[in-house]
């Protein structure tokens, strides 16, 4: 499955869209990652479990909307966005969203 944040696909022509298909992830923090999280903010630098879980969220969200994609028969997507927003009362959730058109391509 061809999947791009562009509108089309240099070289290929569009032969039919689908639709809309999309994907979500969310991704709770935990105490142990919020302690390193912690750390990592007073130190300074980057916060690696966070960013790993953000990657994981991201290919979750990602593999969900191409699986629906396939189930429509489409061979690829285009325009596709993707979307982080923090969920629940104190904000300790992540949720991550991946939205495209899916299409036929030659």
């Amino acid at each position: 499955m061809l999947v791009t944040t562009t509108p089309n696909i240099e070289g290929k022509r569009i032969t039919n869209y689908i639709g809309l298909v999309n994907g979500e992830a969310i991704i709770g923090a935990n105490l142990v990652k919020d302690f390193f999280a912690n750390i990592t903010d007073v130190v300074g630098g980057r916060s690696g479990a966070y960013e790993q879980g953000l990657r994981e969220a991201k290919s979750i969200a990602i593999k969900e909307m191409i699986e629906q994609a396939t189930r429509l028969g489409a061979n690829a997507i285009v325009g596709i966005d993707l979307d982080y927003q923090t969920i629940g009362g104190s904000g300790s959730m992540l949720m991550v969203s991946a939205n495209g058109t899916a299409v036929v391509i030659d």
